[in-house]
């Protein structure tokens, strides 16, 4: 009579064996078999001879079954999932073919024969020659992505920016202000003296200035125009009067 239980038993420890981390117990909840007994997922990815085994490939399967009670004298329960990137269709087709297998092989452990199949498999349906066409898919796309250009604001660069706009400015305004508004002199002011003698005040002209005059120490004087506002005319009619006398008397004295 055979001993289904040590046989089953005896498979487990040398699949954990062999495949080490690619080989984990998972509760029944999570396998998608209608059982309570024992499931088990073992992690399987598309492996070419040139191909590293760190390699991180594009797509991962989850290969995962259950014993019955007569396994091996019937077949395993199974079930796949993608873990990354393969399609629903593919997986189908994949259970069709491992089913298919195990029933070809009743009477034996047959759990690492389907691993061994499943992994032909993703070669070749995504193998190396695949895994470029999806990389080079992926470079495309990327190329595709508007990446934004310019440098990002911060208060260094705004000032920055204020300065030389203000600067662009100033220049404008440079280049369409009036050369003579540019280089014309400023008008000079007179001291209080130098007004009234100009005519200004009497509109007649500008009386003499005498040699000897403190007409040098009074250029730097300036008055407001409100100082002429109230007593003005009447302080210059004063001045011109007493000019005009110490005029006559240097006439008067001569032989």
């Amino acid at each position: 009579m055979t001993d289904y239980a040590q046989e089953q038993e005896m498979e487990i420890e040398a699949l954990e064996a062999i495949l080490m981390d690619e080989f984990k117990e998972i509760h029944s909840s999570e396998s998608g078999l209608n059982t309570s007994s024992r499931c088990f997922q073992i992690t399987l990815s598309p492996q070419d001879d040139e191909t590293d085994e760190s390699t991180i490939m594009p797509v991962q399967l989850g290969l995962i079954f259950s014993h019955t009670e007569k396994y091996p004298d019937e077949p395993p329960l199974l079930n796949v999932k993608s873990i990354r990137g393969i399609p629903g269709e593919d997986l189908k087709i994949l259970k069709e073919k491992l089913q298919q297998e195990a029933s070809e092989n009743l009477g034996m452990a047959m759990v690492y024969t389907l691993v061994t199949s499943s992994k032909e498999w993703l070669s070749e349906r995504f193998g190396q020659e695949s895994s470029l066409e999806i990389a080079e898919a992926e470079e495309r796309a990327k190329e595709d992505v508007i990446v934004p250009h310019g440098e990002p604001v911060t208060l260094d660069t705004f000032l920055a920016w204020r300065e030389r706009f203000e600067a662009e400015i100033a220049l404008e305004r440079a280049k369409i202000m009036p050369e003579s508004a540019l280089t014309a002199p400023k008008e000079k002011k007179l001291a209080g003296r130098q007004w009234f003698e100009s005519g200004r005040a009497s509109g007649k002209g500008a009386a003499p200035v005498t040699e000897g005059s403190d007409e040098d120490d009074e250029e730097d004087i300036d008055f407001d125009e409100d100082d002429f506002e109230d007593d003005d005319e009447e302080d210059m009619l004063e001045h011109y009067l007493a000019e005009k006398s110490d005029s006559s008397s240097h006439s008067s004295r001569r032989p």
